[in-house]
């Protein structure tokens, strides 16, 4: 089994940037977020506690082929919900996390690297550390991120702001981290990622 490394950062600080330089380093990378999307897309006991909780309008009907429609998560629905209503975004994360957690761990255990990178944005605020031996921390300024998302999601300013109020504040985030690498398109990333990736073979 793999050691499992963290890679957490604000929304838009481009952490998925920072993963994709680790995976071509030879490194596998689990993507949390985008594992909890297909677990909510997939599992039935998940889609179940979804629909109790914020009701049948989290899935819509999705035309997969032209005789058949499938239900899809309704992405832009439940985020208007729990990005205006903290309790409902924990318990979002209550339903979801820990299935995404045991997802990682049992990829982890497949994987022969030295190794393996898990990405996640809301490493602290969901509790999913857990079994992560150390953590990585991506930075950029506030502006860049701001901008960055907008450019991303096609989305206003306020909606990326409000989005961010619900994470953790970034000095805070990467003072929690073991490391942290800055990206703010000043300071090259990949010696960073590479330095980096030599202190990790070297300290396993």
């Amino acid at each position: 089994m793999s050691i499992i490394i963290g890679l957490t950062g604000g929304i838009g600080s481009g952490k998925s940037t920072i993963a994709k330089v680790f995976a071509n380093l030879g490194v596998p990378v689990f993507d949390a977020d985008a594992a909890a999307k297909n677990i909510m897309n997939t599992s039935t006991i998940i889609k179940e506690n979804l629909i109790e909780h914020f009701g049948p309008e989290v899935y819509t009907k999705s035309n997969s082929t032209q005789s058949e429609s499938i239900e899809v998560l309704n992405k832009a629905y439940l985020s208007s919900i729990v990005f205006s209503n903290p309790f409902k975004l924990e318990l979002l994360n209550a339903i979801v996390h820990p299935i995404t957690i045991q997802a990682a761990k049992d990829w982890a255990a497949q994987q022969s690297t030295p190794y393996v990178i898990k990405e996640a944005a809301l490493f602290f605020e969901s509790g999913s550390s857990t079994g992560v031996q150390s953590i990585i921390g991506v930075t950029a300024p506030l502006s860049m991120r701001i901008h960055r998302v907008m450019k991303r999601d096609h989305c206003a300013k306020e909606d990326v702001e409000k989005r961010i109020s619900h994470q953790i504040d970034d000095s805070l985030k990467m003072k929690l981290c073991d490391w942290v690498i800055v990206n703010d398109d000043q300071h090259l990333v990949l010696p960073q990622v590479v330095a980096l990736h030599e202190k990790i073979l070297a300290s396993l």
